[in-house]
């Protein structure tokens, strides 16, 4: 898959991916997040991109907007991350410059009208609302506060209600001359275009590429996450529930680590697939859960390894068991993996991989993210190789340091007040 990557006099960063398909995926990736927020403007990111669709001077409502992307068939969503913000149009090939013209425009010319604000107010509100009452989504969140503490990653996107409440036009105002300059943003494009076709069109469409840097207002640097876990680490959320659901996890490893393949893999065999080894257990074999799952997160300069599972309130303890009974023989060197296990976990992760790429969008996003985080782009072969060259002597060391007594991390929203029960099964790792 060949790329080229035009940075402009101003920093900013235009990569193009030819396709052979006839949609366009644009995307711009800025670098900012929740975990650039203070205390006092906690939410502010997200609150941000909800405005971005509520007009521009030339498109001065959100129905302008929508109705333009909706008239010639277009896709057009945002998302707001702890270390990334973004926004993309998917269309087909020829509306490549309408899709820039318009994500540009929402970019530098929104109008963050007062009453907009407040009815968004609203809206977040019912937002955060939403999400205390799923229960699935809502416990990873209390796992990151329970790993991160108090600094930046470990607080909810979304915001805190009181502060959502309390922002008005200056506070956007002075998080977009903050965060959203040339120089903290990507703009990747996939599809049915060739390289200078992509360029042009940003060229014509955008004035993005003409922005001088400001001067006057840098950003607040990466705040590293300090925090130095000595001892297992517990947390209860009661609520009354029909199921329980708990994350139970540990501390790995940055981004660009040499290790995340490993990791990849590691946590592909033990909970990644419907064959792994903890869907068997738990779901298969006991009957203890509709879906259970380990995932890999990664920040710049940390990150973790999580199984999370909605189970019975009274079979809490049974299912918790099993996931560190799993931990346990993997970080003592009990857990033998077969070659073919391997060779699947392998393959498992190289075939999404490819399949996910068959959607420009997901090509634009994957292209765009890498060099926006990482300062490079990391290709589809360079990560399949990556994939390729993990052993099982690799994953053997990687869970002999993250799987120690001391890194485990509970977090549960169910019907429980007591906690002993759960310090005990943690004690016992």
């Amino acid at each position: 898959m060949k790329y080229q990557v035009k940075t402009f006099k101003n920093k900013i960063r235009l990569v193009s991916i030819p396709l052979p398909v006839k949609s366009v995926a644009v995307e711009i990736s800025v670098d900012a997040g929740s975990r650039y927020e203070t205390k006092k403007n906690w939410g502010i990111s997200h609150f941000v991109e909800h405005m971005l669709f509520k007009g521009t001077k030339r498109r001065p409502t959100a129905h302008d907007l929508a109705a333009e992307v909706d008239s010639f068939g277009g896709v057009f969503n945002a998302g707001t991350g702890k270390e990334q913000t973004s926004f993309y149009i998917k269309s087909a090939a020829d509306k490549l410059s309408k899709d820039l013209d318009i994500l540009v425009d929402i970019l530098t010319n929104s109008k963050f009208e007062q009453k907009e604000i407040e009815k968004e107010k609203g809206v977040i509100l019912e937002e955060i609302n939403m999400r205390e009452d799923i229960p699935m989504a809502k416990v990873g969140e209390i796992f990151d506060g329970l790993l991160y503490g108090e600094t930046p990653l470990g607080r909810m996107i979304l915001g805190k209600k009181e502060n959502i409440i309390k922002m008005k036009r200056e506070d956007f105002l002075s998080y977009m001359k903050r965060f959203y300059r040339p120089e903290r943003m990507v703009v990747s494009v996939a599809g049915g275009i060739i390289h200078k076709a992509a360029r042009d069109a940003f060229l014509a469409s955008s004035h993005l590429s003409e922005v001088t840097p400001a001067r006057c207002c840098e950003a607040t640097p990466r705040r590293c996450d300090e925090t130095k876990q000595i001892q297992p680490q517990l947390k209860l959320h009661y609520k009354k529930t029909n199921q329980t659901h708990f994350c139970l996890g540990v501390r790995t490893f940055a981004r660009s680590h040499p290790d995340r393949y490993n990791l990849s893999v590691l946590a592909t065999i033990l909970g990644g697939s419907m064959s792994s080894r903890l869907f068997e257990e738990v779901r298969e074999k006991r009957g203890l859960a509709y879906y259970i799952r380990s995932s890999v997160s990664r920040f710049h300069e940390t990150g973790h390894l999580v199984t999370q599972a909605g189970v019975p309130i009274n079979k809490i303890g049974e299912a918790i068991q099993i996931v560190l009974k799993e931990y346990r023989k993997m970080a003592n060197g009990e857990w033998r993996i077969a070659n073919s296990e391997l060779k699947k976990a392998r393959e498992y992760l190289k075939g999404h991989l490819i399949l996910s790429l068959e959607d420009s969008y997901n090509v634009a996003d994957l292209f765009g993210s890498s060099l926006l985080l990482e300062g490079k782009i990391r290709t589809t072969d360079e990560i399949i190789k990556g994939i390729e060259k993990v052993t099982i002597k690799d994953i053997a060391r990687v869970a002999k340091k993250i799987f120690l007594p001391k890194n485990l991390n509970l977090a549960i929203i169910g019907p429980y007040k007591d906690e002993s029960q759960f310090d005990r099964l943690l004690k016992k790792f």
